[in-house]
């Protein structure tokens, strides 16, 4: 039963996400990046507000601030601030069918920086990883024309990779974390908030927004940074087999390019599904690695 749950939860997770690139930009249409990032973190932070007291752990929030008040500071000006601020521009310099896979290939930028920041051993399979992903970065942002190495946006592109190092330090420093999750994060969005709404008046101010608009950045901030991280903890929480519940996220680029292709129209090009490949190829070869050491180490138990 509770691996029933676990994958539904998973499953819900996954499909919210793979809804987010779309909405990304359905919400740019509305938005400047700045702006989004304003409204989408207020209200990510009412909905994990609302969950947090159904949980019955608001009471944690103050103690656990006043442990490491910079700590969750520095947290919430990289995730949420940052990091989407930096994701949200990419994403309106790029197609969304571009931005989404070069964005996901975070999980093997973490590999990399965890070498450098935790000292985690590179093993030669974390090369070939490595070496799959990035060349499925140049074949997406190239549109397969590697020799040439032309970019449509170098900025968007560059802006993309740097969203995936961003993402890769957020969960660096989150390993130093040994508060509840869900107070984690509710923390650094309440804490980037005054970053985030102040930046969004300094850089324009806003103008009236239409009711399409608002609703398009509530389900951003709903779904992208809100509700499916809680989803996603709690069917990390229930299952006994966390590698067979993380292959779900595979899905979630593909499924996301269907919805781009048939609800916003875009263009899928070739070269798009040939990197994403390549990057899903290169986080496999992680994860089987990963799948066989722990193996390993149950039967040694």
């Amino acid at each position: 039963m509770q691996e029933k749950k676990a994958l539904g939860f998973g499953l819900a997770a996954v499909l919210l996400w793979s809804t987010v690139a779309t909405a990304f930009k359905i919400t740019l249409n509305y938005f400047s990046p700045v702006q989004m990032v304003a409204a989408a973190s207020v209200v990510s932070a009412i909905a994990l507000l609302v969950i947090a007291g159904f949980q019955g752990k608001l009471s944690l929030l103050l103690p656990t601030l006043r442990a490491r008040p910079f700590y969750y500071l520095m947290l919430g000006l990289i995730n949420p601030c940052i990091y989407y601020l930096v994701l949200f521009q990419a994403y309106e310099l790029l197609p969304a069918s571009q931005a989404q896979p070069l964005n996901y290939s975070w999980a093997i930028t973490l590999t990399l920086m965890a070498a450098v920041f935790l000292g985690q051993k590179i093993r030669p399979q974390d090369w070939v990883a490595c070496l799959f992903g990035y060349l499925g970065v140049v074949v997406i942002a190239t549109k397969g024309d590697l020799m040439a190495l032309q970019f449509d946006s170098p900025l968007g592109v560059t802006l993309a990779l740097l969203s995936t190092l961003l993402w890769a330090l957020f969960w660096i420093l989150n390993t130093k974390n040994q508060a509840d999750p869900v107070v984690g994060v509710l923390l650094g969005f309440l804490l980037s908030l005054p970053c985030s709404v102040g930046l969004s008046l300094v850089m324009g101010g806003w103008q009236p927004i239409p009711w399409q608009g608002w609703l398009a950045v509530t389900y951003v901030g709903l779904f992208e940074m809100g509700i499916t991280f809680v989803l996603w903890l709690n069917a990390m929480k229930l299952t006994r087999n966390t590698a067979k519940l993380s292959n779900l996220i595979f899905l979630s680029p593909f499924i996301s390019l269907m919805l781009l292709a048939t609800i916003i129209g875009e263009t899928i090009h070739p070269a798009t599904l040939v990197g994403l490949v390549m990057i899903i190829i290169g986080l496999l070869i992680q994860q089987w690695r990963s799948k066989a050491k722990s193996e390993d180490a149950n039967a040694s138990c």
